[in-house]
């Protein structure tokens, strides 16, 4: 007969939750942990769980504060994009809804999300999120059709997010973004609301102006009609932006082959070219940020139907993520690496287990 002798709180039922999301290997369910745990917590007590009181940013940083206490250095940067978590097969919601995608320039079904990641000391932890709720119906005048949209923008999310940084007392230096979240009011309210410097790209048919009269009298040119020589940074000026801005261009090479120019532009006057460069490559982590709460944490592996229990499976997702990046300053090895040697230890286990059933040979 069996018994269900633990009896957990929802922060253990947390840590047990994450760890589980980041042992598992295919769906996640509450029925799942239950059977893995032979039944010493639960489906029941689990599900509960996942149906408790939405988890927030608050809430995140509660979590992750000790141990970007532990990083934290003046120079550390705040990234923040967003990604969207595919759940092609679950039904609509409020954040489960179709969402453009500007990587894959379509519009994909799943869950948008902000992060605002802190990286410094070599790692990277999300100090806060928003999941876009889209709570408001109206009509398509192009197409005619019902369609949803936020009650808030993602610049003011955006905002939000770095706001609740700096009241959380996070040291950092820069604000790194990519080119959707390059605005002239956001670079003002990085520079004049946060007291801190920003290095983000802008698009090649940005107006600029080179000069402060020019800016006053009007005259500004695209970015890409600037002849802009290899390592030289140029001073500029954007309208609605009352600062000087250094300008470089970057060039790159693509994976195809073909050759790629970025335009970066920084509120920081003294840097350098190089300096830049340096600084804005740190935004690369947000990729393998994704990369890391999708295929190992099991953020999109989940079968939960609302709202509530979805955030709640987000956050715990985020909470294996931050278990992964400090064993991955604790090892030196990277998340994949980490799940790797997860996968190889199931195999072997299942490898024994199946030795133990005594499996019937074949002759050759």
């Amino acid at each position: 007969k069996k018994a269900y002798t633990l009896v957990m709180t929802n922060a253990e039922l947390l840590d047990l939750y994450s760890d589980y999301l980041l042992s598992a290997f295919g769906q996640t369910t509450a029925t799942g942990l239950s059977l893995m745990l032979e039944g010493q917590v639960s489906h029941d007590q689990i599900q509960r769980f996942l149906a408790s009181t939405k988890q927030t940013s608050a809430d995140l940083w509660r979590i992750v504060k000790p141990h970007v206490r532990k990083i934290e250095q003046k120079d550390a940067v705040m990234i923040i994009d967003d990604s969207i978590a595919e759940k092609p097969y679950t039904d609509e919601n409020d954040i489960i809804c179709w969402h453009y995608d500007h990587s894959k320039d379509r519009t994909i079904k799943g869950i948008n999300f902000l992060t605002a990641l802190y990286h410094s000391a070599g790692l990277s932890l999300p100090i806060g999120f928003e999941l876009i709720s889209k709570t408001e119906r109206y009509i398509d005048p192009k197409d005619g059709k019902e369609k949803r949209r936020s009650k808030v923008s993602k610049n003011e999310l955006y905002q939000k997010l770095l706001k609740q940084a700096v009241r959380n007392q996070i040291s950092f230096k820069y604000v790194l973004n990519d080119v959707w979240f390059a605005s002239a009011e956001n670079m003002m309210f990085v520079k004049h609301d946060l007291k801190r410097h920003f290095v983000m790209p802008l698009k090649s048919n940005r107006k600029v102006a080179l000069s402060l009269a020019d800016k006053r009298h009007g005259r500004f040119v695209s970015v890409d009609t600037l002849d802009l020589q290899e390592n030289a940074v140029q001073r500029i000026y954007l309208e609605g932006v009352d600062f000087p801005l250094l300008l470089i261009q970057q060039v790159f090479e693509n994976e195809d082959g073909s050759r790629g120019i970025q335009y970066l532009v920084t509120s920081e006057t003294t840097l350098t070219h190089d300096e830049i460069i340096l600084i804005y490559r740190k935004r690369w982590n947000i990729e393998p940020y994704h990369k890391s709460l999708k295929q190992n944490a099991s953020l999109e592996k989940s079968p939960t139907q609302t709202v509530v229990t979805q955030t709640n499976h987000f956050f715990a997702a985020l909470c294996g993520y931050i278990k992964l990046e400090l064993l991955k300053g604790a090892t030196n090895m990277n998340h994949f690496a980490l799940k790797s040697k997860l996968y190889f230890s199931a195999l072997q286990s299942a490898y024994r287990r199946l030795n133990s059933m005594q499996p019937i040979r074949l002759a050759a």
